[in-house]
């Protein structure tokens, strides 16, 4: 599977603009008929706002996907809001809903739990032949939430809005739980501003060895994985090096 990472300067709470610009930008991308899976950063479209009014999904925001997957006949993950809940939605090819997951640990010190319901269900889902664990954002801090999935998982995508200022986090952050996990691990976030706070993008890709696969820097548009990705990779990986079967869960302090 070839996956892209589309990370973009998004407007700040105005949709119907970043609408226009993700159009444009998969349009011109050399890549947007040679890959099978087109990820997106956390609220893609109204960017990370405790403005509960812009960040809920409409029936044009959800019909805005499904008509993007249809055209390139690529799936899509993206990030927007529906009934309070942060969510990650994952479509198929043909712009049908097949995954959809509700940020569990909400970023309480920016306020987000004020504003959104926190998920309770994590979801490992298959796509394409491949077994796909979904997080947001600060989900990714926790690594409890990935470590008990590693052996239904071969895939982490952790969508987002981190702050460059911590840019350092999330690179170390998305390597440790490829690595820790010997699973592939993806993780988009966004350019710009979102008023006082700027984002460097750095959407990045580890295979279950931890070497990079793709990374986005700060480029605007969609970077690609250098090779395919699959399932095979995790299996091979996990059979020469079994550490998931090292792991001990009746330790006592």
């Amino acid at each position: 599977m070839k996956i892209g990472l589309l990370q973009y300067d998004m407007k700040w709470e105005d949709k119907e603009e970043n609408k226009k610009k993700i159009s444009a930008l998969v349009e011109k991308s050399e890549h947007k008929n040679k890959i099978d899976w087109l990820i997106f950063s956390e609220m893609t479209l109204s960017g990370f706002t405790m403005n509960t009014k812009v960040s809920e999904l409409d029936d044009a925001d959800r019909a805005f996907f499904p008509d993007l997957a249809r055209k390139y006949a690529v799936n899509v993950s993206f990030g927007g809001v529906e009934g309070g809940y942060n969510k990650l939605i994952t479509l198929n090819r043909k712009g049908e809903r097949i995954n959809e997951y509700s940020k569990i640990h909400l970023y309480a010190f920016g306020g987000e739990d004020k504003y959104y319901k926190s998920g309770t269900e994590r979801k490992v889902f298959e796509l394409e032949g491949l077994r796909v664990m979904p997080a947001v954002c600060f989900d990714l801090r926790f690594p409890y939430l990935f470590w008990s999935a590693a052996e239904k998982a071969d895939l982490y995508v952790a969508i987002a809005a981190w702050p460059m200022r911590r840019a350092e986090h999330w690179m170390t952050l998305l390597r440790a739980r490829a690595v820790e996990n010997q699973a592939y691990c993806f993780g988009v976030n966004r350019l710009g501003f979102e008023e006082k706070v700027e984002y460097s993008g750095n959407s990045m890709g580890f295979d279950p060895l931890g070497k990079v696969i793709v990374d986005c820097q700060s480029r605007e548009g969609i970077s690609v994985t250098e090779a395919d990705v699959t399932a095979g990779l995790v299996s091979k990986t996990r059979e020469r090096f079994p550490f998931l079967k090292e792991r001990k869960s009746n330790c006592k302090w």
